[in-house]
């Protein structure tokens, strides 16, 4: 089994479609990669991957919306073809097996919004009113 984990922006929003009575969601993540050429330029390098999460689980679908930032593993298949000029082209798809929201442009967490919670804090060392000896080792 070969697998394929990608994190990424979504290029634009999902679609969801029926095929065959069976729900799938389509959406496309794109991954940039930064780095320094040999005369030490910086470059960037866009992959994109054609996704495809074959699921009765669709309520997700509402959050997979352009510039989002996902997780997505599953399993990969590389395709090749001849484009309408005459050159070869290459597209790389991938069947999801495991989807998570990351987050996306303007937002603070990844989490999809649920009800509101009460703030947590951690102590800080000095608010311990614990002895330091009673350790337990």
């Amino acid at each position: 089994m070969i697998k394929l984990q990608v994190i990424g922006n979504l290029g634009k929003d999902c679609v969801v479609n029926t095929v065959n009575g069976k729900n799938v969601i389509n959406f496309t993540v794109a991954h940039t990669e930064k780095y320094r050429d040999s005369q030490g330029n910086n470059q960037e390098k866009t992959t994109w991957v054609d996704c495809a999460y074959w699921t009765d689980k669709t309520a997700i679908s509402p959050y997979l919306t352009k510039g989002k930032q996902v997780y997505v593993e599953g399993t990969p298949e590389a395709r090749s073809f001849q484009r309408n000029d005459g050159t070869p082209g290459s597209s790389l798809s991938l069947r999801v097996r495991e989807i998570q929201l990351l987050g996306g442009r303007g937002d603070n967490s990844g989490a999809i919004p649920s009800a509101s919670a009460p703030a947590t804090s951690v102590p800080s060392a000095n608010d311990i009113a614990e002895p330091v000896d009673d350790l337990p080792f």
